[in-house]
């Protein structure tokens, strides 16, 4: 999980193997989940394996994401898949200045008549 800057967050995986369409991501309320099921591939009786550098194992890695992140889109490229996350605040959840009256005058803004 990379920061960018203040509010810009990318989810970096390394997903050597999978293509594309194998490769699935869903958000649920604050959950990112990221999921991968490699294509059935038929028996290949000509060919006996020695060494398997990827595993090519099915794989689900969630992430619990903070209030007010939304998931702005992913690409795929290199073997590597990125998802980029901006934290958005709405204005009602701002910090906001709130006045100090004198004394005399009403909280509201009135003068106290």
């Amino acid at each position: 999980i990379i920061r960018e800057q203040d509010g810009t967050y990318r989810v970096v995986m390394a997903v050597a193997g999978f293509g594309r369409d194998e490769l699935d991501i869903t958000v649920q309320e604050n959950l990112l989940r990221i999921t991968g099921k490699p294509r059935e591939s038929a028996p290949d009786d000509t060919r006996t394996w020695l060494h398997r550098g990827i595993a090519r194992r099915a794989f689900e890695r969630s992430f619990r994401l903070a209030d007010h992140v939304q998931v702005e889109g992913a690409r795929f490229e290199d073997g590597l898949l990125v998802v980029a996350l901006t934290r958005v605040v709405p204005e009602s959840a701002k910090p906001r200045q709130v006045p100090i009256q004198g004394a005399g005058q009403t909280v509201d803004g009135g003068g106290g008549e």
